[in-house]
Order: structure tokens, then sequence, then C-alpha cells
């Protein structure tokens, strides 16, 4: 159940004084590359959103001073320094310049930990409208006694939300196409999947994905592609028996829950993601689908990453705001190299920005509807 008294952080006038909207933006690791590809993607939005980084000035003016010292982009990095506002929350036993790039601590696992958990109370006091979060190190969090999957479990958490799951997107460079997939299970063995997937969850996976279309991405009647589970989708099952036991029966139900939406499905694993590629690459109408439904982590990530390792978006879905992340590590063997790609994060930034657009669309929307039948 929704915790009944968060805000609905994209829930503003559109007669606000800056409408801009208003990202909040975590530093990550301090140890890893998330302050510097942080830095080098906000260059690129000074204009378009009201930016906030959440982390402390001693690691900003540190990352600032390594990036400009290799000249890259001085200027531009010069002007977010001076125009960015930093927030810093108070962190136990973290001192900023005792960390060395590279080497990750408890104390940065407090940091990373303590600056999320202070974007999303921002978020749901209606502060920020969206949070983008830069890479942490599960490992150091763990030793710092924050014991979570990672960050998706906090976000949840603290917005007191069942209903959640990881979606991915990425846009294609080449033709323009929206890659756009949901996993039904995540972080767990591949021995459990058949056992996990049950009608119930992926009902709850489905309601998702079709509520993310809509309310990000504007798509009212979208087209979706379910996967199977076994080779040849179990072929009639001679290869496993989920797909003529469970898929089956459940996708025909679904198919009466969502008479206006394209439900195909079970789609064979093998096949499934060809009319992606095609779509990615050469043609962006190519694909039949505008969102695929994974049944496990590698049936989903390993395509998506193929196609769009540095710019594929990592958002939660099912948040009362919106929550992206660039689809990387902490990349602590290259940090304060000044070398790091800041592609997913420049990404992450921009669907953050269009999520919180397209809300506030429907919601203007929305309103308009309410108040003509109000008048009639």
């Amino acid at each position: 159940m929704e915790n009944p008294t968060i805000l609905n952080a994209c829930d503003r006038s559109p007669l606000m004084a800056d409408p801009r909207p208003r990202i909040a933006i975590t530093l990550g690791d301090p140890a890893g590359i998330g302050p510097e590809v942080v830095l080098k993607a906000v260059t690129q939005f000074l204009g378009a959103a009201e930016l906030t980084v959440i982390g402390d000035p001693v690691t900003w003016q540190r990352t600032v001073q390594t990036v400009a010292k290799l000249g890259l982009g001085s200027s531009a990095i010069a002007k977010a320094s001076a125009e960015i506002a930093i927030h810093a929350p108070a962190v136990a036993g973290f001192d900023p310049a005792a960390v060395v790039w590279g080497e990750p601590t408890p104390a940065t696992g407090r940091a990373s930990f303590a600056w999320l958990d202070a974007a999303i109370a921002g978020a749901l006091v209606g502060r920020y409208d969206a949070v983008v979060t830069a890479p942490i190190a599960k490992s150091v969090w763990h030793a710092a006694g924050h014991h979570y999957p990672g960050q998706t479990e906090v976000l949840a958490e603290r917005a007191g939300v069942e209903r959640f799951g990881m979606g991915f997107a990425a846009r294609s460079p080449h033709t323009g196409w929206d890659l756009v997939c949901l996993l039904a299970t995540t972080h767990i063995p591949l021995s459990q999947v058949p056992t996990t997937l049950t009608p119930e969850l992926l009902t709850r996976k489905l309601d998702l994905l079709v509520e993310w279309l809509r309310r990000d991405f504007g798509r009212a009647t979208p087209r979706l592609a379910i996967s199977g589970l076994n080779p040849h989708s179990g072929e009639s099952g001679q290869m496993g028996r989920e797909e003529q036991d469970m898929l089956i029966p459940w996708l025909l139900a679904q198919r009466s829950r969502y008479p206006e939406i394209t439900l195909a499905g079970p789609v064979p694993p093998d096949t499934l993601w060809v009319s992606a590629g095609q779509a990615w690459y050469q043609d962006a109408i190519a694909s039949p689908y505008d969102a695929y439904l994974a049944l496990y982590h590698d049936q989903g990530l390993i395509p998506v990453k193929l196609l769009a390792f540095d710019r594929a978006v990592n958002t939660t879905i099912g948040l009362p705001f919106v929550r992206t992340s660039p689809d990387h590590g902490t990349a602590f063997d290259i940090a304060g190299q000044g070398v790091a790609q800041a592609d997913s994060m420049v990404a992450a930034i921009a669907l953050a920005i269009e999520a919180v657009q397209q809300r506030r669309r429907d919601r203007v929307d929305s309103l308009g509807v309410d108040s003509v039948a109000s008048r009639s």
C-alpha cells in the first residue's frame, strides 16, 4: 500500500514562477566515477532544469578541479560549479578530505547512503520532481551496516510502496527509437526463476509496465512483447511446461483485462530481440513493440546492454516521483582519471526531465477535462 501522506512530486501548477523540472542528483560513492559523470552530465542541462546535487562541497570541488586540469570543457565545468546548488546532508564519520579515488570504504558507503536518503526525503515532500542517482557499491553499503540489495529497494521502502519494478530505457542514436524493457524478476538465482514467476507476480509487473508507458512516455495503447521462459517458448511443452501451464493461460486472462493494448507472446526468447536490434540500428518503426517484459535478469539485460551499454537508463517504476539512474557501476578502477563516459548519466537526466514534463502535461489535460465537466 502506498503511503497516503506522500505528496505528488510532479503536482505543480503550470503557472509557477519557475516551471523547470526540479531534479535532485546524488553523487553516488565518492570514491567512484559518480561525481565525475554527474559533473560532466549536468553541463548539458543548466537551462533545462533546476538541478540540485546531493553530496558534499569538498567532493564536488575536488571533482571540478580534477576534470578542469584535464582541460575537459573547462568553461562549461566552471559554469556548472558556479550555478548548481549543492545540498550537503551531515554524514557521521565521513571525512571527504580522506577519500581516495578508487578506494571505497565503509565511510564512503555511509555517505552515498545518506545522500540517497536526503534526495528521497526531498522528493517525498515535493521539493524535487525527480531523483537521479549515481552508482553506489553495495559491498561498502553492507560494510557500513546498510543491508539492501541496491538503491531500488531503499527507494521503495522509503516511499512506502510495495508495487515497484526495475525498468530500463534507452534512445537509439541511430534512429531515435526508444528501447523499453521491464524485468519480471531481478537479482535472484536462475534456479529460482521458474518458481518465482507466478501469475500474481506477472500481473503486478504488467500493470507497472503499462502504467510506466502511459505515465512517462504518453503511450495510451502500447504494444507489448512478453517473453517465453524456455527455448522456443517450450515448443508445446516439449522443452518445459511453464508456458503451457502458466504463461499462456495468464496471457489470455490479461488480454481480457487489457483489450485496448497488444499483448504478444510468449515470444521465443531467441527471436524476441531481433526486431529491437533492427529498430535500434536501421529503422525506427521496425519493431512491432513499444516495450518488452523479460522474465529474468539476463534475458532482459544482455540485449539491453548489447544495444545500449553507454546510454541505457535504469528506472524505478511505481514510485510517487520519477527516479532514474545510469546503467553502470562505480568503476573504481578508473575513478579520478577524467576518462569516465557520462553518456548514460546524460540519458538518465534527460529521461527524468522528459518524464516529469509528460506527467505535468497529463495533469494539465486531466484538470482541463475535470474543469470542463464541472461547468457542463
